[in-house]
C-alpha cells in the first residue's frame, strides 16, 4: 500500500529541509582503519609482545648459577633477554608474512594484523630490517659491558658465544619458517631447540656454567607445550586442519596423547634429578617439586578438559593457577639460593 503525502505532511517535511539546510549538522572525524597510530599499535600487536614471557629463559642461568645479585651480570642478561625478544619477534613477523593466506582460514589467526588487513605487507617488511639492525645493536652494546671472568676464553670468548647464539637461533627459525616446520616431528624439535638456545645464550653472556639437567627439563618443557599446542589445533580446526597447515595432517591426537605423556614424565623425572644430582643445583631445591608438578598437572588439566593449549604464553599470564605455581616456585627458588645458609 502506497503511502499518501498529505499537504501538511509535505509542509513539514519542506520546513525540516529549510532547518537542515540552515543548520547543517557536521558529523565527527573518525579515524580511519589505516590511520599511522592504528598501523603502529597493529605493528606492536604483530610483534606478539605477549609471547616474550618465552624469553624468560635467558635468566635461568643467572638465577641457577647464584649471579641474581650481581650487577654486570644482571644487566648483561637483561640485555639479552630484550635482544631475544626482538630477534624472536623478528621471525614472528616472518611469519606471519609467510601464512597470511592461510592464517585468514583459521578461527583466531584471522584476527591477526595482517591477516585481517590492519597492517599493509610494507610495514612489516620494514620492520624486519629495522629488528635486525635493532639486535645487532644490542649485541652490539653486551660487548662493551664487563663481564666476570670469561670461562669460555679458548671458545672465542662470552660476547662472541653470544652472538653465535642469536645468529643459529635466527638460521634456525628462518629455515623452521620456510621448511622445517612442514616436515613432521622435526617442526616440534625445532621449537624445543629455540628454547634451548635461549638458555645457552643466557648461561654464555655472563658466562657461567649451569647443570645438564635444566636443559633437559627445558627441552621436554618446550616439547610438552610444542605437542599441546598442535593437539589443541587439531581439536579447534577438526576437519579443516590439514588444509590451514599441511603438517597437521601428519599427526594425531591418540599420537599426540602419547608424545605428551612421553616429555610430561620426562620433564618431571629430570627436574626431579637437578635438585639431587644437579652440579649447580641445591639439594633443598626438592621442596619446589610440588610446584612443579602442580603446574605441569594444572597445565594438562588446560588442555584436556578446557581444550586449552593453543597460546601457551596467554596461559601463563591468564591462568591464576600456573601463574601463582611460577610465582611460588620461582620465589621458593631465590630463597633456597641466596637467602638461606648454603650447605
Amino acid at each position: 500500500m502506497e503511502k499518501v503525502i498529505t499537504n501538511s505532511d509535505s509542509q513539514y517535511q519542506v520546513k525540516e529541509d529549510e532547518q537542515a539546510l540552515d543548520h547543517p549538522v557536521v558529523e565527527k572525524s573518525q579515524p580511519t582503519p589505516n590511520g599511522f597510530f592504528t598501523r603502529v599499535k597493529a605493528l606492536i600487536a604483530l610483534m606478539r609482545p605477549k609471547q616474550w614471557t618465552k624469553n624468560g629463559a635467558v635468566f635461568i642461568g643467572l638465577v641457577f648459577a647464584s649471579q641474581l645479585f650481581h650487577f654486570y651480570p644482571f644487566v648483561r642478561a637483561v640485555l639479552a633477554f630484550i635482544t631475544f625478544c626482538f630477534v624472536s619477534s623478528t621471525i614472528y613477523v616472518l611469519n606471519d608474512l609467510l601464512d597470511i593466506e592461510k592464517d585468514r582460514q583459521h578461527p583466531t589467526k584471522r584476527f591477526r594484523p595482517l591477516a585481517s588487513g590492519a597492517l599493509p605487507t610494507s610495514w612489516a617488511k620494514a620492520a624486519l630490517v629495522g629488528l635486525l639492525i635493532i639486535c645487532a645493536v644490542l649485541t652490539l652494546i653486551i660487548s662493551f659491558i664487563p663481564s666476570p671472568p670469561d670461562i669460555y676464553k679458548s671458545l672465542g670468548g662470552a660476547n662472541f658465544l653470544f652472538a653465535l647464539s642469536i645468529v643459529a637461533y635466527l638460521v634456525m627459525m628462518i629455515f623452521y619458517s620456510f621448511r622445517l616446520k612442514h616436515v613432521v616431528l622435526i617442526d616440534v624439535f625445532c621449537i624445543a631447540a629455540g628454547f634451548v638456545l635461549r638458555i645457552v645464550a643466557g648461561t654464555v653472556v655472563i658466562p657461567v656454567v649451569i647443570s645438564p639437567w635444566l636443559y633437559l627439563v627445558t627441552c621436554f618443557l618446550s616439547l610438552f607445550m610444542a605437542f599441546g599446542k598442535r593437539r589443541n589445533e587439531l581439536v579447534l580446526l577438526q576437519g579443516q586442519a590439514g588444509s590451514h597447515r599441511k603438517i597437521l595432517k601428519e599427526y594425531s591426537i591418540p599420537m599426540l596423547d602419547q608424545m605428551i605423556t612421553i616429555v610430561v614424565s620426562g620433564t618431571l623425572m629430570s627436574y626431579s634429578l637437578y635438585t639431587v644430582q644437579g652440579q649447580t643445583g641445591n639439594h633443598r631445591l626438592m621442596i619446589t617439586v610440588p610446584f612443579v608438578l602442580y603446574g605441569v598437572f594444572r597445565y594438562l588439566y588446560l588442555v584436556y578438559m578446557r581444550m586449552d593449549g593453543g597460546s601457551p604464553d596467554e596461559i601463563l599470564l591468564r591462568d591464576r593457577h600456573i601463574l601463582a605455581a611460577v610465582l611460588l616456585c620461582v620465589v621458593t627458588v631465590i630463597a633456597v639460593l641466596y637467602l638461606l645458609p648454603q650447605p
